[in-house]
């Protein structure tokens, strides 16, 4: 059987268990079985040491490298995080880009692969994760690396419109065609890829999703990432009575709990979701003393400037706020920057009655699946949801608004707050069937089916494209 070996470009080390566990080691727990391989970057920054870590835990490899300071800088703060991450965000106006460290990113994407092609079996199955390592299958091909290559991108892809706008956006794309099998989470982010391949690269079209590049076919395919329903469910069932959970629900002293959970971003709407829950409680005065908004908005990259203006901004919303609706027994906004627990999230989510998950744009957004997961099934709460999220393809019993609307979101809120238990059983159940079809399980299952499977289909229309 062939191993998986997955890449990323953080690794969850055995050694960092607590508040971080989530993300991409849960939704990948299924795929990795003893024998399996992950690697990726330390999270050290060390000028000297470019060796390979391994470290090894339940029969699964471990294996890491250190950067050293102006490669972190250069690959991960200025390319990946300060012109990808915005780009694919449809957010130009905060693209910074500069040769230098675009030259970085490559030479960093050079380095893991360097690193990688030394531990692969020929037999070995690689699964590359996100948009740190787009060239890396580029490089591995460079190095006479044979093996079946996949990616999977974990936001959202733009169109040709906007991809042209990054420099050297052709010489990124074929690149990542160097990959056998490239992910997505919905079809309009697979439709914008197919379509900037259409547009800007020569390639032969062979059926919808595949088509033949350099030589090699490639498949784009749509494959929503999911959680572990049935065991999230579990787990909020039995936090409802943790004794953080006790103590929140204390604190609301009978009223509503509206809740949002997110990374510290730009992406996340953050804003506009606190200008919305003033201007419920404006719109809506009954409503005030009745529920009580908490945000928990863990820290990150927090060496970027756009981000220190934005924690700012929500610092001066939520004093506004609070300054004008407050009581002497209720704040109605509440606003943390700590991370919390999965496990203790399972609980806050169990009690809350509106969940809000609206980004401005996202990947998927697993808190929304996992909010419907939690709730209880003969009382459930309402999900406010963005429609630019991934994970409104699939949510569409969701309260669904625009997020850049404030007072869209604002009257959703209304709305969520007086459902009757009858539509909010109607919904949550269609919410519920789609959260429990879409699992971590199926998807990792799906990808790796689809990267095990080397067979070209046979051109049923061949249509030559060029740029």
């Amino acid at each position: 059987m062939a191993r998986l070996v997955i890449v990323s470009n953080r690794v969850p080390l055995p050694s960092e268990r607590g508040p971080r566990a989530g993300g991409l080691a849960v939704a990948l727990a299924d795929a990795l079985r003893p024998g399996s391989l992950w690697f990726g970057w330390s999270g050290r920054r060390s000028a000297a040491n470019a060796d390979v870590r391994l470290q090894r835990s339940e029969g699964i490899s471990f294996a890491t490298i250190d950067l050293s300071e102006a490669e972190y800088r250069g690959f991960y703060v200025s390319f990946a995080n300060g012109v990808l991450w915005p780009l694919l965000h449809f957010r130009l106006g905060l693209v910074e880009y500069r040769r230098e460290d675009y030259e970085a990113y490559r030479a960093v994407n050079r380095k893991f692969a360097d690193a990688v092609a030394g531990l692969l079996r020929p037999d070995d199955l690689v699964w590359v994760h996100d948009y740190h390592l787009f060239p890396l299958a580029e490089e591995l091909r460079r190095l006479g690396v044979r093996n079946r290559l996949g990616f999977f991108l974990h936001t959202p892809f733009v169109p040709p419109a906007l991809l042209h706008a990054l420099p050297r956006a052709a010489e990124m794309l074929r690149a990542m065609c160097a990959f056998d099998v490239i992910g997505f989470h919905t079809h309009s982010y697979q439709r914008a890829f197919l379509d900037c391949v259409r547009e800007i690269l020569p390639v032969t079209r062979i059926h919808e999703g595949g088509f033949m590049h350099d030589g090699r076919h490639v498949r784009a395919i749509v494959d929503p990432i999911g959680i572990d329903a049935k065991g999230f469910a579990e787990a909020a069932v039995q936090a409802a009575d943790s004794p953080e959970t006790l103590r929140l629900r204390e604190s609301l002293s009978g009223r509503a709990l509206a809740l949002g959970v997110d990374r510290l971003d730009y992406s996340k709407g953050l804003v506009n979701r606190f200008e919305a829950f003033g201007r419920l409680l404006a719109k809506y005065p009954k409503h005030r003393r009745q529920v009580s908004f908490l945000q928990i908005a863990a820290r990150s990259r927090e060496e970027s400037g756009s981000y220190q203006r934005l924690r700012r901004e929500l610092d001066r919303l939520v004093g506004d706020t609070n300054g004008r609706y407050s009581e002497f027994d209720w704040v109605p906004l509440r606003y943390m920057t700590t991370t919390v627990r999965r496990q203790v999230l399972a609980g806050f989510f169990r009690i809350a009655r509106l969940g809000i998950v609206t980004p401005l744009r996202d990947g998927m957004n697993l808190v929304a699946k996992e909010y419907v997961a939690a709730q209880d099934p003969t009382d459930p709460g309402v999900l406010i949801l963005s429609s630019f999220a991934g994970a409104a393809e699939d949510l569409t019993d969701a309260l669904i608004v625009n997020p850049f609307d404030a007072d869209e979101i604002a009257d959703a809120m209304h709305e969520g707050l007086a459902m009757p238990l009858s539509e909010r059983l109607r919904r949550h159940a269609a919410l519920r069937e789609r959260v429990w079809d879409t699992t971590a399980s199926k998807y990792c299952a799906t990808f790796l089916a689809h990267l095990q499977s080397d067979e070209t289909p046979v051109p049923r229309l061949r249509l030559q494209v060029a740029s």
